[in-house]
């Protein structure tokens, strides 16, 4: 079982982490598969693109089929946008579970699709923190999860990293060397334990399945930081479209229509997927 580390040159905030972790030990040069490089190290494999980060579609499928090798999860390298500019370190889940079948996702994945979210987002995000916090980042910088947004579609764990939110920081060495040093500790790769490796015999089992709020799920976020709960999805309010049913066609129309009921359907069952024998509980923010 091999873990897929993924990164891109044409990003800055993904190609900088990628180059700063190989500069670590420990790595050789893999197989080159369908133009993309991979990189070595025990059970983890880096895979190197020229693409959007969003545009390789099935690349644990895709490695399975070309080295025989099963892939246990994937975790991306990307910048992070947002409207306000402010540097920020993020951790999220993928999938745009409430878009109709038919609809262009704007940013890769598949409609009505999410990835199983990687057991290992909750307890990275703490460790992201306490890294950021000892070099210095923090509080320039934000450490924080996101909703559930975008592809590249996936069917293993898979969850995304990012450095936010404009070239000046997706480009700061300083920010590139957390997030190395995030997937190498995270994955154990200096030879300590793995983080966030989840177990249905777990002590705790709780995981949280975020719905409504903001993009930035500050009341989830409370949860999991208090309680010490597995993160499952995490719908914002813009994943969960409702339509009036007052606006309906159908006579006496009493349903709420919209995708909502479908957005959460599958981040139940891809949520349940991650956390086999988990106790899965919906957490509402109705903000």
């Amino acid at each position: 079982m091999v873990t897929l580390v993924v990164a891109t040159t044409i990003d800055p905030a993904s190609i900088g982490p990628a180059s700063a972790l190989l500069a670590m030990p420990g790595w050789q040069s893999g197989p080159t598969f369908q133009g993309i490089r991979s990189f070595v190290n025990g059970e983890v494999r880096l895979l190197e693109h020229d693409k959007s980060i969003v545009e390789e579609d099935n690349l644990d499928k895709r490695w399975e089929e070309s080295t025989s090798e099963v892939v246990d999860e994937l975790v991306f390298l990307s910048k992070h946008t947002a409207v306000s500019n402010r540097p920020a370190l993020t951790v999220h889940p993928i999938g745009v579970p409430h878009l109709h079948e038919g609809e262009v996702p704007p940013q890769g994945g598949k409609p009505g699709w999410a990835a199983p979210p990687s057991p290992r987002i909750g307890a990275w995000l703490k460790l992201l923190k306490k890294i950021a916090e000892s070099r210095g980042l923090v509080p320039e910088f934000e450490v924080t999860l996101e909703a559930t947004h975008h592809g590249p579609e996936t069917n293993k764990p898979t969850m995304f990293v990012e450095i936010g939110s404009t070239e000046e920081y997706w480009t700061r060495q300083d920010a590139a060397n957390v997030i190395a040093l995030l997937v190498w500790e995270g994955l154990g790769l200096g030879g300590g334990a793995s983080v966030g490796n989840w177990s249905s015999k777990n002590d705790k089992n709780k995981v949280l399945l975020g719905i409504g709020g903001g993009h930035y799920v500050p009341r989830h976020m409370d949860i999991i930081q208090k309680d010490g709960v597995w993160v499952g999805h995490l719908l914002s309010g813009y994943s969960l479209p409702m339509e009036d049913p007052t606006r309906s066609k159908e006579v006496n129309a009493q349903v709420i229509g919209g995708t909502w009921r479908q957005a959460i359907k599958v981040a139940f069952e891809a949520t349940e997927a991650a956390f086999p024998g988990g106790e899965i509980f919906a957490h509402l923010d109705q903000k």
